[in-house]
């Protein structure tokens, strides 16, 4: 009863914040120059007074903007996103069309991250080798300092250019016909470079986090009292540390699940990945502000339902974060 409780009281303190993005999301959109109709008239070369204002009657960008701002909230508490004039097509379609191939690479880069940083953390907050500690160090202090552009750059041209190793852009191999084991393989393989290039660019703030949590934890009073009653080491660090030195990395992991959306914005341009972050940018760059609206919303929705997720996943872990939503 409790934890409905604290879970109805995160619900509410969320809705005030996902109608602030989609004023804030409105109105920052609007106040960009340019629109579709000037996008189209540049493509075209050149384009008479009547003909602009028509593709802006058509738009809905001829009307006032207080007119535009409620026919978009109308839109909103209807959750239809609106229509995309560009693509022709309708926005729902189109983001839900992208939306697995980005949860996929995001997925996938976010488990690798945490699974890798976490371990590694551990290991050089543990480890009584310097040498080990250091080669960690030096890790982290990379994935912290080297652009994930770059990185992507640097990778395409060692494994595809010079070794090809793995494709450098895509899903799948273009006008593949294969199916079952022999997609998912091919996906993998598409899949590598992006992946760990994400992967690369977020292991060192899991790794330096742990690293600080384990230290932190391990001059407790019932680490103390595991270590006087003849504990093994091993026992000692798995058992009693690290389940305690989570909380900070649970954080970080809803924060960065948000991240992952902007961060995969670069990635995605890198290596032709069809998902949310390439839509987004020919979504710039043609100003089709409906489709930058239903991106934005969607995403911002996204980020508030894993912030609430993680508020959960704190309650389950210490009874006294769920004790205090709770009041």
């Amino acid at each position: 009863m409790r934890g409905a409780k604290a879970a109805f009281w995160r619900l509410l303190q969320a809705l005030p914040v996902a109608l602030m993005v989609v004023v804030l999301n409105f109105f920052l959109l609007k106040a960009v120059p340019g629109d579709l109709a000037d996008v189209i008239a540049g493509e075209a070369g050149a384009a008479t007074p009547e003909f602009m204002a028509q593709l802006r009657a058509q738009f809905g960008d001829d009307q006032p903007l207080a007119a535009q701002f409620s026919g978009y909230l109308n839109r909103m508490l209807h959750f239809d996103l609106g229509w995309s004039f560009r693509y022709n097509q309708s926005v729902a379609s189109l983001i839900f069309e992208r939306l697995p191939a980005t949860l996929l690479l995001m997925g996938l880069a976010l488990s690798l991250a945490v699974a890798l940083g976490t371990w590694l953390g551990v290991v050089s907050a543990t480890t009584r080798r310097p040498w080990l500690q250091r080669g960690i160090g030096v890790l982290g202090t990379l994935g912290f300092a080297l652009p994930a552009f770059w990185v992507g750059l640097m990778v395409v041209v060692l494994f595809t250019l010079k070794l090809g190793w793995f494709p450098s852009s895509g899903m799948n191999t273009m006008g593949s016909q294969a199916s079952g084991l022999a997609y998912a393989l091919d996906v993998l393989r598409h899949l590598a470079m992006p992946v760990g290039c994400l992967a690369f660019s977020y292991l060192a703030l899991y790794l330096r986090l742990m690293h600080e949590a384990v230290r932190d934890v391990s001059t407790l009073d019932f680490v103390r009292t595991a270590r006087a009653k003849g504990s093994s080491r091993r026992r000692l660090v798995w058992r009693h540390i690290v389940p305690n030195a989570w909380v900070p990395i649970v954080t970080l992991t809803g924060v960065q699940f948000g991240a992952l959306l902007s961060g995969s914005v670069t990635l995605e341009t890198v290596f032709a990945w069809p998902g949310l972050g390439q839509l987004a940018l020919m979504a710039v760059q043609s100003r089709d502000v409906n489709l930058l609206l239903g991106l934005l919303f969607v995403t911002s929705l996204f980020v508030v339902l894993v912030n609430l997720l993680t508020e959960a996943v704190h309650g389950w872990l210490d009874p006294r974060i769920e004790q205090g939503a709770g009041r």
